[in-house]
Formats: C-alpha cells, sequence, structure tokens
C-alpha cells in the first residue's frame, strides 16, 4: 500500500505531498491540470525512465519519495531482506533526476540501481493506463494473467525450475557432443602437450638451481686458483693456522698462571678451530672447481628446453604443472567422453520426463482456467455496457520445429508448452478475433478493467493505479465503470485518475488537481478536499466551469448514490 507520495521540483509540481487512503483515491481536475504528472511521479520511483525533461524549469533536480507498507506481502519483503535492505515493515523509495537527466536512487537510503526497482515494482503497484490497454492486446502478457487467474504461478514456478536445469544439462550434452566429435585430434594434441612436459619433468625451482650451478661451471678457473691460494695460505709453511695455533698455545699457558685470560684464550682457541675448519672446506672446493664442459652443455640445454616450456605454459614452473593437470584431467575426460555422453543423456532424458509431466498438468489446468476467465471477463464486460461481447482466452500449444525441448510436439519453456493469447467478439454474430485486431480504445479500456476487477482477490500489487482508462465512455456506463473500479478497491488500494463525475463519486478519498501560473512558470498543485468543497468539484466535473445549484444537487445526490 502507498502511505504517502512527495514531490519536489518534478515536471509542473515545485511541492507536493499526496497520503492516500486505504480504499478508493481518485485524482480529478481540468485538463492539462497535471493529473497524469502524479502517475509520473509514481512510475518513476518504480524504475522507469528519467529524463532530463522531468526536472521542473529553473531547479537542479527533481525528487521524489514514495512510502509503502509492504507488511502485507511476503514476497516484497523476502525481496528486501536478500536485497540486504532492513524494512521492518516500511519502505522508502527516494528517485532524484538531476537537470542533466542523470538519477539516482535509494530503497531505505541504500543506494540501488533503477532494475532493482523494477524488479520490486510489481509487488508494489499495478498502472493501469491508456497506455497499458495498448499493452492487453501483446499476447506476450496473456499467459501471465491466466496463471494469475488459475492460482497457477506456483506449479509454473516449479515446471521452470525442471527447465531450468534441463537446459544446462542440454548445453552440458552439447558441449559433450561437441567434445566426442572432435575427441581423436584433441586427444592427440592434449597427449603431445602432455608428453613434451613429462620429457622434462620440470621441479619447482629448478631453472634457479641450475642458473646458480651454470655460473659456477663458466667461472670453473678462476674459482679454482682463489680457492688454491686461500687453502694454501691458511694450512701451508707459516701459514695463518698454524701461527694462529702457536698464539692459542701461548695464551692458554699464561691462562693457567692467570685466570683472566682465560676467555681471551678460549676465542682464539676458537677462531683458530673455525679457520682451521673453514680451510680444510676451500681444499677440498678448490679439489672439486675444475672445468666441466659436457656438464656446462647439459645444463644450458635443459635451461633452454625448460625456457621453451615456461613460453608456451609459463611464466613461472608452477603454472607449467598446473597447465599439465589441466591437460591430464582433459585427457582423462577425453577417455571418458563417450560414457559420459550417455550418463549426460540418461539423466536429460529422465529429467525431461519429469518435466514433461508438469508441462501437461499444467496445460490441462490452464484450459480449465481459460474457460472460466474468459466467462467471468465477458460478464464484467456486459456489466461495462458491452453485453454483446464475448471473450474467448485460446490455449494452444507452441511449435516445436527446431526446437532441442519438446513434449507432445511442442515446444517446452520455463513457462510450459503453452502459449495463451486472448480473443474478443465485441458482438453477436462476429467469431472472436485478437484483441490487437478489433478492440476499439474504449473496448481495450473496458477490456483491461474488466480483467483487473476478475483478478483483483488474486493480484499481487497492493496499489491499483487506473489513469483515466474511462476515456471515451460517459452516462450509464461511467457509473458501472466507477462501480467496478469500486469493487476492485474492495481487495487493493485504487487511485484513479479521471474526468468523469459519476466514477469520482465513488471514492472515498478526492483530491484535485490545479495549474496555475507563478512568476511565468506553470505551476500544479494537489489538495485533498472533503464535504462542500468535494461537491463542489463533483459539481463542476458535471456542468463545466461554472457552478450552479443544480449541478451541486445533482453532485451530492450522485455521491449519496454512490454510498447505496
Amino acid at each position: 500500500m502507498l502511505v504517502a507520495l512527495r514531490v519536489k521540483n518534478f515536471i509542473l509540481m515545485d511541492a507536493l505531498e499526496l497520503r492516500l487512503e486505504p480504499g478508493f483515491n481518485v485524482l480529478t481536475g481540468e485538463t492539462g491540470a497535471g493529473k497524469s504528472i502524479v502517475v509520473g511521479a509514481l512510475s518513476l520511483v518504480l524504475g522507469g525512465r528519467a529524463s532530463a525533461e522531468q526536472v521542473r524549469p529553473g531547479a537542479d533536480e527533481a525528487e521524489i519519495e514514495a512510502l509503502f507498507d509492504v507488511r502485507s506481502s511476503d514476497r516484497a519483503m523476502a525481496m528486501l531482506d536478500a536485497a540486504g535492505v532492513a524494512s521492518g515493515g516500511e519502505l522508502v523509495i527516494r528517485r532524484v533526476v538531476q537537470a542533466t537527466g542523470r538519477s539516482r536512487a535509494y530503497l531505505n537510503g541504500r543506494l540501488c540501481t533503477a532494475g532493482e526497482l523494477q524488479a520490486l515494482a510489481p509487488e508494489l503497484a499495478d498502472v493501469a493506463s491508456q497506455h497499458e490497454s495498448v499493452a492487453l492486446t501483446d499476447p506476450a502478457t496473456h499467459l501471465g494473467y491466466l496463471d494469475r487467474f488459475g492460482r497457477l504461478v506456483p506449479a509454473r514456478s516449479e515446471l521452470a525450475a525442471d527447465v531450468s536445469e534441463l537446459e544446462a544439462l542440454s548445453a552440458e550434452l552439447r558441449a559433450a557432443r561437441e567434445l566426442e566429435r572432435g575427441r581423436g585430434e584433441r586427444e592427440a594434441f592434449v597427449a603431445f602437450q602432455l608428453q613434451a612436459i613429462d620429457a622434462l619433468s620440470p621441479r619447482p625451482g629448478e631453472l634457479a638451481e641450475l642458473a646458480a650451478e651454470r655460473n659456477r661451471l663458466r667461472h670453473a678457473g678462476r674459482l679454482h686458483d682463489i680457492t688454491r691460494r686461500a687453502a694454501a695460505r691458511l694450512e701451508g709453511d707459516d701459514a695463518l693456522c698454524d701461527e694462529l695455533a702457536r698464539l692459542a698455545s701461548e695464551l692458554r699457558a699464561a691462562a693457567e698462571i692467570d685466570p683472566a685470560l682465560d676467555d681471551v684464550a678460549r676465542a682464539v682457541d676458537g677462531c683458530w678451530t673455525e679457520l682451521s675448519d673453514a680451510a680444510r672446506a676451500i681444499a677440498r672446493y678448490a679439489e672439486r672447481a675444475e672445468a666441466d664442459p659436457d656438464r656446462l652443455s647439459e645444463i644450458e640445454d635443459r635451461m633452454y628446453r625448460l625456457e621453451g616450456l615456461l613460453r608456451q605454459h609459463g611464466p613461472t614452473i608452477e603454472d607449467v604443472l598446473a597447465t599439465r593437470a589441466r591437460l591430464a584431467a582433459e585427457l582423462s575426460r577425453l577417455s571418458g567422453v563417450e560414457s559420459h555422453v550417455a550418463d549426460l543423456e540418461r539423466r536429460r532424458d529422465a529429467l525431461l520426463a519429469v518435466a514433461a509431466e508438469r508441462a501437461r498438468k499444467l496445460s490441462a489446468k490452464r484450459r480449465k482456467a481459460a474457460e472460466k476467465l474468459g466467462a467471468a471477463i465477458s460478464t464484467e464486460l456486459a456489466e461495462l455496457g458491452m453485453g454483446g461481447a464475448r471473450v474467448v482466452v485460446d490455449v494452444a500449444l507452441h511449435g516445436g520445429d527446431r526446437a532441442e525441448l519438446v513434449v507432445d510436439g511442442a515446444r517446452l519453456g520455463q513457462d510450459g508448452i503453452d502459449r495463451v493469447e486472448f480473443l474478443i467478439s465485441p458482438n453477436k454474430g462476429i467469431e472472436p478475433r485478437p484483441l490487437r485486431r478489433i478492440a476499439s480504445g474504449g473496448e481495450l479500456s473496458r477490456a483491461l478493467l474488466a480483467l483487473k476487477r476478475v483478478l483483483a482477490e488474486c493480484g499481487p500489487a497492493g496499489l491499483y493505479v487506473f489513469d483515466e482508462v474511462d476515456s471515451g465512455v460517459g452516462g450509464a456506463v461511467a457509473d458501472k465503470i466507477g462501480r467496478a473500479i469500486g469493487d476492485v478497491a474492495r481487495h487493493h488500494q485504487v487511485l484513479c485518475i479521471t474526468h468523469l463525475a459519476p466514477i469520482a463519486a465513488f471514492a472515498s478519498a478526492h483530491f484535485v488537481v490545479a495549474k496555475e501560473n507563478a512568476g511565468g512558470i506553470a505551476k500544479s498543485s494537489v489538495s485533498r478536499v472533503d464535504k462542500k468543497d468535494r461537491i463542489a468539484e463533483v459539481a463542476r466535473m458535471l456542468s463545466g466551469a461554472k457552478v450552479t445549484g443544480a449541478s451541486l444537487r445533482a453532485a451530492t445526490e450522485l455521491i449519496e448514490a454512490a454510498r447505496l
């Protein structure tokens, strides 16, 4: 339910606060006063397209804010929870449009996209207008109307889940069959790449180790000379180790005389031990540090081959090893692709059998519901002054040509196997034909209202908006339309924009739009009218600009009659 709508600097309105009642709210005013601006503002907060033309001249931005009570809509609450929007049963949607045409949208203060608003909109409001009556001629919308009337949406959702899984399985099966067709060539290529990696069996860190060894071998002669001379100076005749050994011996003797030298003696003795160990290690290194051209050539060849692998699968050996694992897994899949295809076919066929049975049952229920819906709309049209009209809800199978999922010769989609179209015979003796080919604008408007009335008890939206769906009618038909909208208002909050007094008389809350010029700029305002002011407005709708005593009496009678 829409609790309040606030508008600032939107088209002709500099400021507006509209607080609606739960039942039948009506919005009236002279032609051109700006009644449809309210619907435009509401459409904007429901995800409609924003443009620079919506900003009032002279303003930097337009702002529309709507407060909804969503406690009665479990789906709306669930959608808000899924989006991470805390609601507590209340939802504030705010839309800001800049003079440049850019816009921002907010759900309870959280920045959101227009797409999120559009997804949420069907749970908040259902807008019926002359534009939507044209949309009613689109057969793509008819299946949804039928499923709502027949309360078949849960069954369709279950089928849609099966079909989604079927589509995923079919896509996987197509890929597996494509793999099977090119298996021989691909298997040879993968095996070749795998063999190239396994022939080298690279190890993590191996390149760094080989580079270090190559560097040693390239400088083996110099390393041999340096280490040989160092070993000779450390352990040859009169070498440093011999001199240090004598010094350590003398200090140990001195420490026996004066213990204060004990630490120094031990330190020098330790230096001698470490230097002796280093001398022996250097000597061993000098013995090994010899040129080995064969080993150097072997290392350079392996590094060259490893670098080739890195260029192909790198940049690191870890990447090469990851590629090897992937290739091995693919080779395993290729070897088992035939059994995989067979398994996918079994799973798909089993699920297709389940989905087919669901689709057949759903189709049968649709055909039964279609008869009832057609009869119900025909009855409503009779009440709205189209007593000779007859509506047929035609349910037929989808064509299955070139379709991948087929049930009983029909294409299976997430909506099932049916296509639905509303047919109308506006007068007796005329064969029913599609709405888009036969209905006039007035007939479409009344067909739309009849459909809304039939669906009033099962529609998900909390607010129904009727934007001049009474266009082109009057007199007794207008009274019937008013009663029909009043009936819808028993189940839903209604906002009706009308220029007909017999319709406005049925409202429980009446708002009037007026336009004036302020500072050379047109300005629209909205105010609620009650009692005498409401009677005066209904009288104006009856008689025009000049309100007479007779029109006031007629307006009073009209309002009182609507209460009966």
